[in-house]
């Protein structure tokens, strides 16, 4: 079970993720993780808990108006650093993923004949190299390129994606796992339970199973 999360804003989403994040600690506590669009996709990951990403992003004085975060309970793979999310594919694509690919394997042979490489071992890399490939070599957008995805993967799970190509919007999808959506001023929030919104928004949006949807401001 892991806890996921993310922002869109005209303010920094830094303190609204961190916040998040530790509200669903109980989720999991292997390792947690941000990803932030600014100059590019930055990340702060550790293994340990959400407070040692907090001091990290502090220290970077990471800030941006879109991002997306993740607290591990590990499934595929070990806790390590590398392991933790956001994962990323070419600097591009960032996921979090709530859940179990269970073809991932199959699907991560597939990709490494494609040319891709992995640096971990989880199922969630699958995630973010096949939203690159549909989105550079089948030309489709970020949202026609999740759908793809919900279509051809098997298990259950929810998904956040951000791009460094679409720095306006964050998609997201559900397939057997929670995922809610929070809205506000100018501002909206995702995040895999009630828990990590109730501080910032009372108005919430329950995804259905099977959705996909745009998040913007």
């Amino acid at each position: 079970m892991c806890g996921i999360v993310g922002a869109i804003s005209n303010q920094n989403v830094v303190p609204h993720l961190i916040e998040g994040l530790s509200r669903l600690e109980y989720r999991g506590y292997d390792s947690s993780g941000i990803a932030i669009l600014r100059n590019g996709i930055e990340r702060v990951r550790s293994v340990g808990r959400v407070a040692e990403i907090d001091a990290m992003a502090k220290d970077q004085k990471l800030e941006g108006f879109l991002g997306i975060g993740h607290t591990r309970w590990a499934t595929h793979g070990g806790v390590t650093e590398l392991n933790a999310h956001p994962h990323v594919s070419n600097n591009e694509i960032a996921v979090v993923h709530n859940g179990i690919i269970e073809n991932y394997e199959e699907e991560r042979e597939r990709l490494i004949t494609l040319g891709y490489t992995f640096e971990s071992q989880t199922d969630t890399e699958v995630i973010a190299h096949l939203i690159h490939y549909y989105v550079n070599k089948k030309n489709k957008t970020l949202l026609e390129s999740t759908q793809m995805l919900i279509d051809e993967l098997r298990g259950a799970f929810a998904i956040a994606v951000i791009s460094l190509k679409n720095p306006d919007e964050m998609i997201c999808a559900r397939l057997g796992c929670p995922l809610i959506i929070g809205l506000g001023e100018h501002q909206n929030f995702i995040a895999s339970d009630i828990s990590a919104l109730l501080a910032i928004t009372k108005k919430v949006i329950y995804l259905e199973d099977g959705d996909v949807v745009e998040v913007k401001k």
